[in-house]
C-alpha cells in the first residue's frame, strides 16, 4: 500500500516547508503498537492497533508545525498513541473477571508485606491466595492489561453501578497529568520500584525506559515470552499494592 506525503508549509520568516513521508515512518507505528500490545490482553489484536495507529500518523502529518520546533517523530509518536488509546477507550478492553484476579492479587501482595517486610516470593503469594504456583502464575497471565492506575478505582465491582467516570467528571477538579504529576507521588512511585524485586525492576527498566517488547526482554532474561508477561503484570501488582494510598 503506498502512503500520502503531505507538505506543510511554514509561516512567513519562519521555517522552510517540509514534505512528510508517511509512508516512511510506518515502522515507529508498529513499534508503539508492539509496546502497548504487550499492556492488552489477548483480546486485543495487534493489527487493530496498527491501523488505528496509521490514522494518528496520517493525522499526525497534516496537523505537523515545523515551526513550533519539535521533531516529527516525537509529535507523531504522540498523536500515534493517543489514536490507539482512544479507540480502547471505546472498548472494555480488560475483563471483569481479571481486574477482580489482579485486585486479589494485590491484596495478598500488600498483606504479605507488612507481615514479612520484605518483597514476597512468588510461591508466599500463591499460598497466601490458597492456590498452586502454577495457578498463580496463570492469573497473572489473565492479569496482562492492568494498568498502574485506571478508571475503575474509582468504582465498584458491581455490574450494575454507574459508570465511575461519570461520578468523578469535574470541570473543576485538577487536571490528572498534573495530579500524577506531583513530587510526592512521584517519590513514592520511585521509592516502590526500588522495593521491586532486582528481576521486577530490570524487567520494568527494559520495558520502560529500554523500551524492549516482551520477546526481547524474554531473550536478555533467557525466559519465554509469556513468563516475561507474567513478571510484568506481578510488578505492576506489587507496585499498585505499594502506593494503594494514592490509588
Amino acid at each position: 500500500m503506498t502512503l500520502p506525503s503531505f507538505r506543510r508549509s511554514g509561516y512567513a520568516n519562519a521555517a522552510p516547508s517540509v514534505e512528510i513521508d508517511v509512508e516512511a515512518h510506518t515502522p515507529l507505528v508498529r513499534k508503539l503498537a508492539s509496546i502497548m500490545i504487550a499492556r492488552l490482553p489477548a483480546s486485543v489484536e495487534l493489527g487493530d492497533l496498527i491501523q488505528v495507529g496509521m490514522i494518528g500518523l496520517i493525522e499526525a502529518a497534516r496537523q505537523f508545525d515545523p515551526a513550533q520546533g519539535v521533531q516529527f517523530e516525537t509529535f507523531a509518536s504522540q498523536r500515534i498513541r493517543g489514536a490507539m488509546l482512544d479507540e480502547l477507550r471505546r472498548e472494555d478492553w480488560l475483563p471483569r473477571q481479571a481486574r477482580r484476579n489482579s485486585r486479589q492479587i494485590e491484596e495478598a501482595i500488600s498483606r504479605l508485606e507488612q507481615q514479612l517486610g520484605r518483597a514476597p516470593l512468588e510461591s508466599e503469594i500463591a499460598a497466601e491466595l490458597g492456590i498452586e504456583l502454577d495457578q498463580y502464575q496463570d492469573m497473572l497471565g489473565e492479569c496482562k492489561g492492568t494498568t498502574l492506575l485506571h478508571f475503575e478505582d474509582f468504582g465498584s465491582d458491581d455490574e450494575n453501578s454507574h459508570n465511575p467516570v461519570a461520578n468523578v467528571a469535574d470541570d473543576d477538579s485538577p487536571d490528572p497529568l498534573a495530579s500524577l504529576a506531583d513530587d510526592n507521588f512521584r517519590q513514592q512511585l520511585v521509592s516502590a520500584i526500588k522495593f521491586l524485586p532486582e528481576r521486577d525492576q530490570l524487567v520494568m527498566a527494559l520495558y520502560y525506559e529500554q523500551e524492549l517488547n516482551l520477546k526481547e526482554i524474554g531473550a536478555v532474561l533467557g525466559v519465554t515470552e509469556s513468563r516475561v508477561c507474567q513478571l510484568h503484570s506481578q510488578a505492576i501488582a506489587r507496585l499498585r499494592a505499594k502506593l494503594k494510598d494514592w490509588l
